[in-house]
């Protein structure tokens, strides 16, 4: 079988670079979105106390999820090197990049041999999504994962990887009781790092080990490994891993948008599909086959079930078929059959990248940018630094719910309800309820007092229009936010 041109090799692995060197300046700029001031929170919390850190959002005292093994890590990076904990993050994203870019390239080699295939590899990943630009932690197309970069999620997905290339390799070749207990406790990581991340590396391993349709003494040793990897789960002391199988309800209506324009998001990948029917009729035992079919399943579940938290599972349909055109360019029997395949998958990739092209918006000033591209570039968000000369770590400030919840904990400050569904805040129902009641119009100033008090509220983070009499207004923020201090 020849191989792809030599030229087509270079040009592949050199988009590849220039994709990646565009990442690492997204993470210079670090833009805001998201849930990246529960993350920078969570690293303060540790920082500050490693045995006991508390609620990462709220002044509380419980567990959280959120202090996942990478979160330790970065929180003992920050206390130990005083360094600040946007900082601390940019060298944890560019650990997660490393990580998933070492991890597609080890894993796709396990599938073919043929050069071009990593990098086809990463650009079908990053780009054969669909026409309509979609972010969420988890799903990393270029656009998405420019904002989530410094994620446990990409983390976790970049040891997934690492987790399936040596997995294929054990489960086919063998190996000793100590690398499959080894298995055991890697898996055991990523589900504690990102629980929906978790998910798919567990679809991806079944899938890998069933292909591999190992002997007995391998299955044996892979219960092994299962049973340290579920040890660790049990014995990880900064939350119940396994109570999060009964907290999931409150995660439903947020998850809901994920089953929503789902062709448009998604259409290229059916390319991958087609790639996957043609794997699917060459070996029916074929493991990137198998990792879709358990992944759509899942997903198809939750959506007729009602269960759209489910549908963070979609990776575990989407990498398959997106590793399936990228091998199958390089693996074509009939060069016929390899050319038409790579120029499909080159429109597909030209189409998605042009989608996502308002990424480069995030290291090249708007107005420096062609009017085309500016036109799909979407400014992130604007953070709190500008209070920080006054709202100290551990100050507790009054902040409707949204993006300062999500933002205000990141600088070291509490908030009084959090801004993501938590499940072992047992009074979260009230505390959200009490800020609405704050900001509503007609709360007499006598209950908002009391709601002050009752959280040791000394900020109050709002707009220009907020009226009270023990306030006192001291700074002016972008957009119309303006910080008061509680006048007690």
């Amino acid at each position: 079988m020849r191989a792809l041109p030599r030229p087509a090799v270079l040009a592949a692995w050199l988009a590849a670079s220039v994709v990646v060197l565009l990442l690492l300046l997204v993470i210079v700029r670090l833009p805001w979105a998201g849930d990246l001031g529960m993350h920078a929170a969570t690293v303060q919390r540790l920082r500050h106390d490693l045995v006991d850190p508390g609620n990462p959002l709220v002044d509380a005292d419980t567990p959280s999820p959120y202090y996942s093994p990478w979160m330790l890590v970065l929180g003992c990076v920050a206390r130990v090197t005083g360094l600040s904990v946007f900082v601390v993050l940019r060298l944890g994203a560019l650990a997660g990049l490393g990580l998933l870019v070492t991890g597609v390239w080890r894993h796709v080699r396990t599938l073919t041999g043929h050069r071009a295939a990593p990098a086809l590899a990463l650009l079908s990943l990053l780009f054969l999504w669909g026409t309509a630009v979609f972010k969420w932690s988890g799903f990393y197309g270029l656009n998405s994962l420019a904002l989530t970069v410094p994620y446990p999620s990409l983390f976790a997905l970049g040891l997934a990887f690492h987790l399936w290339a040596w997995l294929g390799r054990v489960a086919r070749k063998g190996a000793g009781w100590r690398v499959w207990l080894g298995l055991g406790v890697l898996w055991a990581v990523i589900l504690l790092c990102h629980q929906f991340s978790g998910v798919v590396a567990s679809l991806g391993a079944a899938a890998t080990v069933v292909a591999a349709r190992p002997d007995r003494a391998a299955w044996l040793r892979l219960g092994g490994g299962l049973a340290v990897g579920f040890g660790v789960l049990a014995l990880w002391p900064y939350y119940d891993f396994f109570a999060l199988f009964g907290e999931g309800g409150g995660l439903e209506a947020v998850h809901r948008p994920l089953y929503d324009d789902l062709v448009g998001r998604y259409w290229l990948v059916l390319l991958g599909v087609v790639a996957l029917g043609a794997r699917w009729w060459r070996d029916r035992w074929d493991p990137l086959v198998l990792f879709f079919v358990l992944g759509a399943v899942l997903v198809t579940a939750g959506g007729v079930s009602g269960h759209w938290s489910w549908g963070r599972a979609l990776p575990a349909a989407l990498i398959p078929a997106q590793l399936a055109v990228a091998v199958e360019v390089c693996e074509a029997g009939r060069r016929g059959v390899r050319v038409g395949w790579a120029c499909v998958l080159g429109a597909a990739l030209a189409l998605g990248a042009w989608t996502q092209v308002g990424t480069v918006g995030y290291v090249v000033q708007r107005g420096d940018l062609p009017e085309a591209v500016a036109e799909r570039y979407r400014r992130p968000w604007t953070g709190y630094q500008w209070m920080t000369p006054w709202v100290k770590y551990g100050d507790v400030v009054m902040a409707r719910e949204g993006r300062p919840a999500r933002q205000i904990p990141a600088y070291g400050a509490y908030t009084v309800a959090p801004g993501y569904p938590d499940f072992f805040l047992a009074d979260e129902g009230r505390r959200v309820g009490d800020v609405r009641r704050y900001f509503a119009a007609g709360t007499p100033e006598e209950e908002r007092a009391g709601i002050l008090r009752e959280y040791g509220v000394r900020w109050v983070m709002a707009g220009t229009g907020l009226r009270g009499a023990g306030l006192r207004e001291v700074a002016r923020g972008p957009e119309g936010q303006v910080l008061y201090a509680v006048v007690r």
